[in-house]
């Protein structure tokens, strides 16, 4: 049977394997070896089975996929988060062990030919908007091409020589989030040059509600491309599908695509991350607020960049000291090399105690808009990315509350959910 035949269909789960608990913890394991565990059998690790109420990731289900790699050439899209978890994620966060794709792939004989990294790099330690360079993995000697800088989309170059594209990255629900760009644009340049994606799923930590406006077109960017809220609450591969569906690639193509789901996975499952998906979201805390605090990247509030809870405080230079009494000083660190507002004292909020929120907050966004002494330099021109549209900065400006902004999405949430469901995956 070629692999050919099964085009935009999603494997069902065939086996248990290794697995990943609902919660890890509430708080995510730091900067860790990705090759931390060396698997001499690989084969022998992945069939075990642990508990059937686990969920068991795409990328564990080698029985599912290996027979469509045997003998093709390969490349991978992954980071840092792109692992095997060889042991039960029952035990404590810290005796957690994992092995990356690459090695782990490597290690069952597949044939990969190179590594394609996004944002943030291969090993995930690049800032935020940081160029990405082409390079060598020094463990494997795999050329690593860079999908973040000049080149978001992988030339037919750069395409050639490989049969399939597998894409293993762990994403975090938010429009703005780049992975699912990266995605779009790999799923473009396979299609143009008729080579197989094969997307192994993980959980969305933000995937239990849907909330934001919808972008519009004229705003699109590279943090905001399709038609969608800002928290859109999809796994990877069900928003491939959707990208695919809903024919956003260019000229409507439609990719050759393979979606290896998960086994007990639902959008209202608490699943938390034992790797930080970038540098500045370094733990759950952080992964939850990001949809909500990440509108501060569009203003002269600083989000905790260069400093360590980054996404879990905020604060200015120009935010009233009588209001707000919380006090940080961003600093260079490996999460951010220039922060915003470096050496300042920024006055603002600590939320890093604040409870789990399951919906936009814009509260915060909208008082630290009252409260500074700089309306007039509070916005810059990213903001309008962010959000997808102009209308959110003037309805702040203009003094609307939270409920009457949100309000306002309510039309364009029903269409988007409508059509979400045909591609949902999981319940």
């Amino acid at each position: 049977m070629r692999f050919s035949d099964f085009k935009n269909t999603v494997f069902p789960i065939i086996i248990g394997l290794v697995l990943v608990m609902i919660s890890c913890g509430s708080k995510s394991k730091g900067d860790v070896s990705i090759s931390q565990v060396k698997i001499n059998n690989p084969e022998d690790e992945f069939t075990k089975v642990e508990k059937d109420t686990s969920i068991v990731l795409g990328v564990n289900q080698t029985n599912v996929y290996l027979p469509f790699l045997k003998g093709k050439r390969v490349g991978i899209v992954a980071n840092q988060t792109s692992v095997f978890f060889t042991n039960s994620a029952a035990q404590p966060l810290d005796a957690i062990t994992y092995t990356h794709v690459v090695d782990s792939l490597l290690g069952l004989h597949v044939d990969i030919k190179k590594v394609f990294a996004p944002e943030h790099g291969f090993r995930g330690k690049a800032d935020a908007g940081e160029v990405v360079k082409d390079g060598i993995d020094t463990k494997t000697n795999l050329p690593i091409v860079s999908l973040y800088g000049k080149n978001k989309k992988p030339s037919e170059a750069q395409l050639e020589n490989l049969d399939v594209v597998i894409f293993d990255i762990q994403d975090v629900g938010a429009r703005f989030y780049t992975y699912i760009s990266s995605l779009h644009y790999v799923m473009e340049a396979c299609a143009e040059a008729g080579i197989p994606v094969i997307v192994f799923d993980r959980p969305n930590p933000n995937g239990n509600y849907i909330d934001g406006p919808v972008l519009e077109m004229e705003h699109t960017s590279f943090v905001g491309m399709h038609p969608i809220p800002v928290v859109h609450g999809m796994t990877i591969g069900e928003y491939a599908t959707m990208i695919n569906g809903e024919k956003w690639l260019t000229n409507s193509m439609q990719c050759d695509l393979k979606v290896i789901a998960m086994k007990h996975y639902n959008h209202k499952l608490k699943y938390s991350l034992p790797i930080k998906p970038s540098p500045n979201l370094p733990n759950d805390q952080a992964i939850n607020l990001y949809p909500s605090l990440c509108f501060f990247e569009g203003t002269n509030v600083s989000a905790g960049r260069g400093t360590e809870t980054q996404f879990q405080i905020f604060g200015s230079p120009f935010l009233n000291p009588d209001v707000y009494s919380f006090q940080f000083k961003p600093q260079p660190n490996e999460g951010s090399k220039y922060p915003k507002h470096q050496n300042k004292t920024c006055y603002g909020k600590d939320l890093t105690k604040a409870e789990t929120i399951n919906t936009l907050k814009l509260n915060w966004l909208i008082n630290a808009y009252k409260n500074t002494n700089n309306k007039a330099e509070f916005f810059n021109s990213f903001f309008t990315k962010l959000a997808g549209t102009k209308t959110l900065q003037q309805q702040i400006e203009s003094g609307m509350s939270e409920k009457a902004i949100k309000a306002t999405w309510k039309e364009g949430l029903q269409r988007f959910n409508k059509t979400r469901k045909n591609y949902l995956l999981y319940p």
